[in-house]
């Protein structure tokens, strides 16, 4: 019975197979097929072009990379982040010391020129002055013509008004003579040396 079912269903595959056959037209399928293929060319072409092209435009781009790396690699020569951070400081350190110096110049260029124009002030004043004439006017002239006078026998008699009223005189000896202002300036002046001599 499974035979019998086999060689029906056999038969009825072969049926199926011939009723197809008249519906199958191979030229046309050939026609189908030979379409397919072209088309699967073309598309092969279309894909290796579009495939050349990428892998071209790889290629640049990976030099473009390549180019970009090197650029944004740090030369030997440039120091790094941390480097540059600790010469800037350096600097500050520097421009805040120098800062500090050229202050304490300053200062001491102010003290200086005030110095010397205190300096210059009086070297103008001493240059102005006369120290004679200075000494002489601290001294009292009166006071030491008569110190002189004294000392050479003669001592003035002066009132408050500061005239001489007579005139006191030590000769040699010792003795000492009164004379009085009544006679003239030559002959007051004789009468004195004569007795200042006696």
């Amino acid at each position: 019975m499974t035979r019998e079912l086999q060689s029906k269903d056999l038969q009825e595959c072969i049926n199926l197979i011939r009723e197809m056959t008249t519906i199958i037209d191979p030229a046309d399928d050939y026609l189908t097929i030979t379409a397919a293929e072209e088309q699967m060319k073309v598309n092969y072409a279309k894909a290796k072009k579009e495939n050349d092209e990428a892998y071209a435009n790889l290629k640049s781009l990976s030099r473009l990379l390549d180019a970009a790396r090197k650029s944004s690699t740090r030369p030997p020569n440039v120091p790094t982040v941390e480097q540059h951070a600790a010469r800037l400081n350096e600097f500050d350190a520097s421009r805040i010391s120098l800062a500090k110096a050229i202050r304490d110049a300053e200062n001491s260029l102010a003290s200086k020129e005030a110095e010397l124009a205190a300096l210059k002030e009086t070297a103008r004043k001493l240059e102005e002055s006369d120290p004679a004439q200075d000494h002489q006017r601290e001294l009292d002239g009166l006071t030491l013509r008569l110190k002189v006078y004294k000392g050479m026998g003669f001592e003035p008699i002066l009132p408050e008004d500061g005239q001489v009223a007579k005139m006191l005189i030590r000769g040699e000896s010792g003795d000492v003579h009164c004379v009085m202002p009544n006679t003239n300036d030559f002959q007051k002046a004789g009468l004195a040396w004569g007795l200042a001599t006696s």
